[in-house]
């Protein structure tokens, strides 16, 4: 697979203003899917979760599920958005494996949810505001898996496997108009978005909002112009991106390589593009479909939804609070400075730290851990911090396992090491690696004297009053245990085995 040539991001920002647009699919998580009784789960056994709606049989007929309608509504509220009071859906033609219809059941002109917006903070505090076009209902489709070839698409392939699982899962699709003004904050202000919008989801309680598992997936759009041209440039779409750093990343990327065709003078093709994580950088996927080539047309067989004040306002009821007044309340609970709670924001991590506070954790550890040994496994691994497999309940666990001196924070490590092995539980992995603290103060006194022993001329130092040397003591101690004792009683034993005073 080849990278297309690029300029530098300071060049192409140097030289071109871009647009933005972002479609955001967000997954709902009703008991059953959009149009059917079938059941609405993730992760079963291929093919099982499907009936004869979802199949598109002959004489079948969709019934709407109320549920998702709530659903799409309370998050149109959350984004600030006037609510229909009448829409209808559309049938959406296309031929594709994964849609045995042969159409996708959506809304065209009569979105449920439309002209709202959203403010969104970056990370020193600059605001833009993010103008919602609409916020529509459809269903999701099938997945497609493809076998043989060495990039796991389409092209290269020997097969293709299809899931119909997921055919008919409720979806909200939201986009936004388009977004003047970003600069080279860009990308930054791309990921935020997404973030927000995530955040959202996950707060009302529609959403699952697990962008690993595709509960929520984000279409980013990017074009360029020369600075002082009006009329947008060309724009590409980058299709499905579901991570926060992907979704940053790709942006980059796009302005990077529009930058670069441009300046060679010729014209950006209007396409879609699948964004690679391994190389970092885009490949052309189809040229781009305008409303017209789905030729949509009235769904005849659902009536329209006609929503009331009554029913509006019962639902608004049942927002939660807003994602700012959420933000500085959890700072507040947490005690975290503005630079350490801005860490935590931009980290994407907040959810994480508020579930394992709540798990029984405090807050500075909750922040240690998920700031401190989780993140940085995770750029190890390349994968966002909360599609690493720790959960929330494993860090209480760990901690409450340092708290009972069962484990030191050294061997706390190791455990996580073993967790994410698969090696079991935080306790299951301290007795399979045998990593529990030595208590025994027999066995602790045997290897302080072999440390002393190996080091007499510390020992006379600590005898004459220079206590701070027993550090060195301590650190053969713990070499010998395997880092397996606890330092403070080490300490305690070797004063005592000389007969000083600490």
């Amino acid at each position: 697979m080849s990278v297309d040539t690029i300029l530098s991001f300071e060049e192409a920002m140097e030289k071109y203003d871009p647009v933005l647009g972002f479609e955001v699919h967000v997954e709902l998580n009703t008991k059953s899917k959009m149009f059917s009784s079938a059941p609405n789960v993730f992760g079963d056994e291929p093919n099982t979760n499907v009936n004869e709606v979802c199949l598109g049989l002959p004489g079948v007929l969709p019934v709407l599920n109320k549920k998702a309608v709530e659903s799409s509504i309370l998050i149109g509220l959350a984004l600030n958005c006037k609510i229909a009071e009448h829409c209808t859906f559309a049938r959406k033609q296309y031929f594709y494996p994964d849609t045995p219809k042969n159409f996708q059941t959506s809304q065209y002109e009569d979105p449920i949810c439309y002209d709202g917006w959203i403010d969104i903070e970056l990370a020193d505090g600059t605001v833009f505001r993010v103008e919602i076009e609409r916020a529509h209902m459809e269903e999701d489709a099938g997945k497609l898996t493809h076998m043989g070839g060495s990039t796991g698409r389409i092209q290269g392939a020997d097969f293709s496997l299809v899931d119909y699982n997921r055919s008919g899962v409720p979806l909200v699709e939201i986009v936004t108009k388009p977004i003047e003004g970003a600069g080279s904050r860009a990308p930054e202000l791309a990921k935020a978005y997404v973030a927000a919008i995530r955040e959202i989801v996950k707060n009302l309680g529609v959403s699952d909002a697990r962008m690993e598992r595709g509960n929520v997936r984000c279409d980013a759009n990017v074009s360029l112009r020369p600075y002082g041209q009006e009329k947008f440039g060309t724009r590409t779409e980058t299709k499905n991106v579901n991570s926060l750093r992907a979704v940053e990343n790709a942006v980059k990327f796009e302005i990077q390589r529009h930058g670069a065709v441009l300046d060679s003078g010729v014209k950006i093709i209007q396409e879609t593009r699948h964004w690679h994580e391994d190389t970092k950088s885009t490949t052309s996927g189809r040229p781009k479909s305008d409303a017209d080539d789905y030729r949509y047309f009235p769904e005849p067989d659902l009536v329209p939804i006609v929503t009331t004040a009554l029913w509006v306002e019962q639902l608004r009821s049942r927002l939660p609070e807003p994602p700012a007044a959420r933000r500085k309340r959890l700072q507040a609970d947490w005690g975290y400075t503005d630079m350490e709670f801005r860490d935590v924001v931009n980290a994407g991590l907040m959810d994480e730290i508020e579930e394992t506070v709540t798990a029984g954790a405090s807050a500075a550890a909750a922040r240690k851990w998920w700031m401190g040994e989780i993140a940085r496994r995770a750029k190890l691994a390349d994968v966002d911090p909360a599609a690493l497999g720790v959960s929330p309940a494993v860090v209480v666990e760990i901690e409450k396992l340092i708290a009972s001196g069962a484990i030191n924070d050294k061997l706390a490590r190791q455990v996580l090491d073993g967790v994410l092995d698969g090696e079991g539980t935080p306790a299951e992995v301290v007795e399979k690696r045998g990593l529990a603290v030595v208590s025994d103060d027999g066995a602790l006194q045997s290897a302080i004297d072999e440390a002393l022993a190996a080091q007499p001329d510390v020992a006379d130092k600590i005898r004459g009053g220079k206590v701070q040397a027993v550090g060195a003591i301590v650190g053969g101690v713990m070499k010998v245990t395997r880092g397996q004792a606890d330092p403070g009683r080490v300490r305690e034993l070797i004063l005592a085995t000389l007969g000083v005073e600490g």
